[in-house]
């Protein structure tokens, strides 16, 4: 089974700069780490090809610095790594961002599976999965806490719906997007670190998609754009108060008023 894992590498801090202009995030030269949530999709990856054999190729998209993320997935165990990199994909909202990755995914070859994690920490959209499956023309499930059965055709899994929990059965070639509950990450392995130091990560720009039109990818394929982000002010005031409990309450009382919580 040829199995594909989305990653994205992410804000290591919180202090991460905006570009006044695009405002869209300053990435290059920020400490960063793989998506906590890929790790979820990456492990299910693994166990996966333990049990059925096959290959764990990852995808991810981003600046140069982002093939870290590839590399830690090799130490992993992943076999193989793509890296999206290009400036005409930068400042790419949701659905620039699946489309790339769509495109991305159809020059890897047969992909029986795609895995997601859920959401990234810095996006928190949980749409990219499910969008780049509409782009692909693929059938997709979200949420999903366990993999019941794996078919020759199909995959049965364990989804956390609303107000149940639902068991179904979808067809490969297909996307899944998986909660953290379904596997412990494991750790990376030092031995495969050693193993993959000179692993090839292949770099994929705009002239290696079929589709090549630039109205389609970065901002300018971005038909949300971001009016206003900004870091939130940092408040470290505080105030000690001391007395009795019926002091401290109307104090209290008092103060809320004047915040006008109350």
């Amino acid at each position: 089974m040829d199995i594909l894992v989305c990653i994205k590498q992410v804000p290591g801090t919180t202090k991460v700069e905006v570009d006044p202009v695009t405002g869209v995030l300053k990435r290059d030269g920020v400490d960063s780490k793989m998506n906590p949530y890929d790790l979820y999709a990456l492990e299910t990856a693994l166990r996966i090809r333990e049990e059925e054999g096959g290959t764990v190729k990852v995808i991810s998209m981003g600046p140069p610095q982002a093939a870290e993320a590839i590399k830690e997935a090799y130490m992993m165990g992943a076999d193989e790594g793509v890296l999206l990199s290009d400036r005409k994909f930068a400042g790419a909202d949701v659905i620039a961002t699946s489309y790339t990755l769509s495109q991305g995914v159809k020059k890897m070859g047969n992909i029986d599976l795609i895995l997601c994690g859920k959401q990234t920490t810095d996006g928190d959209t949980a749409q990219v999965g499910p969008e780049m499956a509409e782009y692909l023309g693929i059938p997709h499930i979200s949420n999903v806490l366990k993999i019941e059965e794996i078919k020759k055709d199909s995959i049965v899994v364990e989804m956390d719906m609303p107000n149940t929990i639902e068991v179904a059965r979808i067809k490969f070639p297909c996307l899944l997007t998986v909660e953290k509950e379904i596997f412990q990450p494991r750790l990376p392995s030092y031995r495969k670190k050693l193993e993959t130091k000179d692993r090839e990560i292949r770099i994929l720009g705009l002239k290696d998609f079929e589709d090549q039109n630039e109205k389609k990818y970065g901002l300018n394929g971005s038909p949300t754009q971001v009016e206003r982000i900004f870091p939130p002010e940092v408040n470290t005031d505080k105030e000690m108060w001391t007395g009795t409990g019926e002091e401290l309450g109307n104090r209290l009382t008092k103060k809320l008023k004047e915040l006008k919580f109350i």
